[in-house]
């Protein structure tokens, strides 16, 4: 599929540099493989978040009361 996109020239200028040392003539797929390569980070992150939202909430109240007492402690020394 075709689409448009808008690049400062002196971008367009590196990717026909990195297209042509590559023996390629245009830079489309270097435009292909630089978004699947932000894409699959995106998705690694939102598992990143979806697991810290899974475990919110799964500290027993013990061991939060303890955390809680040790940051009171850490902030009336901290100056």
């Amino acid at each position: 599929m075709r689409t448009t996109i808008e690049l400062p020239d002196s971008l367009r200028a590196r990717l026909l540099h990195l297209a042509a040392s590559r023996g390629e003539k245009g830079f489309s797929n270097l435009v292909r493989e630089a978004v699947e390569a932000y894409l699959t980070g995106l998705g690694g992150k939102e598992e990143g978040r979806r697991r810290a939202a899974e475990a919110l909430g799964t500290l027993p109240d013990v061991d939060a009361d303890h955390l809680e007492e040790s940051v009171r402690r850490l902030r009336e020394r901290w100056q």
